[in-house]
């Protein structure tokens, strides 16, 4: 919170400085501590603001949970904080909702922080249901829901619409975590490659 992340310089040679990641830099790793601190000085934790999120939404109707307003709107909700902590500036790192965009990274990082149970999931989250998430939906699982018969096979992309259209389907199976599904299927569709479906 004390904003030491403002030490690091922009090198000549990379305009967005020194790359961290493939395509993460410097002015990445400073956007996001900005947004971040931003997201605390306001919510006190990330927890809080996506609970806040889901709070404003209401309880909505088991049926509609797929990937229900709530997620969604918490997923706003953090996008607009981080931005309003950068000048209402906004990064390619954090997708929008209201596009047709799945959400993936979000999701899978929502999935890690809520669910309970599963060999990679920590459950740090205790005010947030994993009834609520939304699959993170990759060409993988996407792959895997069609050759299954999880997701209508055409169209073929993996957009906002078939997340929520696949959790649905999951949600049937069990109501309470249907993302519990996401590394069986994200394994068999990597595992099951074969011509692209």
């Amino acid at each position: 919170m004390e904003g030491n992340y403002r030490n690091l310089r922009n090198r000549r040679d990379c305009p967005s400085g020194s790359c961290i990641h493939r395509t993460f830099f410097e002015d990445d790793l400073v956007y996001f501590c900005r947004g971040l601190r931003a997201c605390y000085q306001k919510y006190g934790s990330l927890e809080a603001l996506f609970s806040s999120a889901l709070c404003r939404a209401g309880s909505p109707d088991p049926g509609d949970l797929a990937g229900g307003p709530g997620i969604w709107e918490g997923i706003a909700l953090f996008r607009e904080t981080m931005a309003r902590g950068n000048g209402g500036r906004y990064t390619k790192h954090i997708a929008d909702p209201c596009s047709s965009s799945p959400c993936k990274r979000l999701c899978l990082s929502l999935r890690w922080l809520v669910r309970r149970e599963g060999p990679v999931d920590l459950g740090l989250w205790k005010s947030v249901s994993p009834a609520v998430l939304c699959i993170p939906l990759d060409l993988h699982v996407g792959r895997a829901a069609r050759r299954l018969g999880l997701l209508d096979p055409a169209p073929k992309t993996n957009g906002r619409k078939a997340a929520i259209a696949l959790t649905g389907q999951l949600r049937k199976f069990c109501p309470e975590d249907p993302v519990r599904y996401d590394l069986a299927l994200f394994g068999w569709g990597m595992e099951n490659a074969g011509p692209r479906t």
